[in-house]
């Protein structure tokens, strides 16, 4: 190995080199460590993620069923993580100190959670505790950083997840009067208005202008949402569906929750990841699909279930360019550095962040 190649490592940069392998070879190297350190070593894949890497998956899911499945396992040492940074961090976060998250490029990451930072919501909330008093629970989407789960857990709130958000915003609606809504506004009033809540009595807080966007009285808004999105959801329109209506009007339409609200009425069902693979998986054979959800997971449900037809909604849909940094040769280098005492893109929570942030978690855990 090159000083260069010693140099990057250590800035946690992945070296060169590994670019300039084969697929072959990488592969035949990934396949090698994953059997000489056995149970010792866990790979979890999301959904979203490319088959190259998912190929080498030894669990997939949502971000925190994979959490919820690594703290499970006692046996591995090392877990390499193939998401982004917040569920490396979910991970680290619910597994033991003897064991250690990897996440193969720390570039990984997620727009959508960096749309919310602590200095905003301290901002934020003390902005609102002005407005309306102390009559508002926060919740965040799991899609959000440790410390904006520390900040919710701090305030008495919860986590959700797009399978289980109507139960948590049920809950939380009986503890206070109103929710304040981290950081997705789509999957926040969708939700809302499937429980009944207005549109008029939602509003938007908007954290780089730190204004309540509404032109109503602030004390008739319940649900206040965080003015952030879903880079790759927020592109499904209205048209899309339009378009694959006119052209195929015995098509159904099935979108993420994290698509914008219009997207949702129009479409014919919404849900979770989960949701959507178990409802395409369920469908009568010969039943035409039009997926409104990341790309990546598109094509690899077209793949496992042939008997159906299945497309994108957005057919000039890119994947989503953060949760796609995890290539081959990041998840080679990652068990390389691993095999050789030296692992990089080590992850690690500060531990009152994980305490307070394990309530968040806990609480939504609890609720049925």
């Amino acid at each position: 190995m090159s000083m260069l190649d010693v140099l990057q490592g250590n800035r946690g940069l992945m070296p060169e080199h590994y670019k300039t392998l084969s697929f072959a070879d990488m592969e035949q190297r990934v396949a090698e460590l994953k059997q000489k350190w056995g149970s010792k070593l866990l790979i979890p894949g999301h959904h979203y993620q490319k088959d190259e890497v998912i190929q080498f998956a030894d669990i997939t899911g949502d971000s925190l069923q994979l959490a919820q499945m690594a703290a499970k396992n006692q046996e591995a040492e090392f877990i390499v993580f193939c998401g982004v940074h917040f569920m490396a961090e979910t991970a680290d976060m619910l597994t033991t100190d003897r064991q250690t998250v990897v996440l193969p490029d720390m570039r990984a990451g997620c727009s959508m959670a960096d749309m919310a930072n602590m200095e905003q919501t301290e901002r934020a909330w003390k902005h609102l505790q002005e407005l309306v008093g102390d009559t508002i629970i926060p919740l965040t989407y799991v899609n959000s950083t440790a410390e904006i789960k520390a900040f919710v857990g701090r305030h008495g709130g919860a986590t959700v997840t797009s399978s289980n958000a109507k139960q948590v915003l049920d809950w939380a609606l009986k503890q206070k009067e109103r929710i304040l809504f981290l950081p997705d506004q789509h999957l926040g009033r969708n939700t809302a208005y499937d429980l009944g809540i207005p549109l008029d009595e939602m509003a938007v807080w908007n954290p780089m202008t730190d204004q309540l966007e509404t032109e109503q009285n602030p004390e008739t808004i319940k649900i206040i949402l965080w003015k952030g999105h879903c880079s790759v959801h927020e592109k499904f329109t209205i048209d899309h569906i339009r378009n694959v209506r006119e052209r195929d009007k015995n098509i159904r339409v099935i979108v993420h929750p994290e698509c914008s609200y219009e997207v949702v009425q129009l479409a014919d069902c919404a849900g979770s990841t989960k949701f959507i693979i178990d409802t395409i998986r369920a469908a009568e054979p010969g039943t035409r699909w039009a997926v409104g959800t990341e790309m990546n997971l598109v094509q690899r449900i077209k793949q496992q279930y042939p008997e159906q037809q299945i497309e994108s909604l957005n057919p000039d849909m890119c994947p989503c360019l953060t949760m796609n940094r995890i290539d081959l040769p990041h998840l080679l280098w990652a068990m390389e550095q691993i095999d050789r005492g030296e692992p990089v893109g080590v992850i690690r929570v500060d531990a009152q962040i994980r305490q307070d942030a394990v309530q968040a978690l806990n609480r939504m855990l609890a609720i049925r």
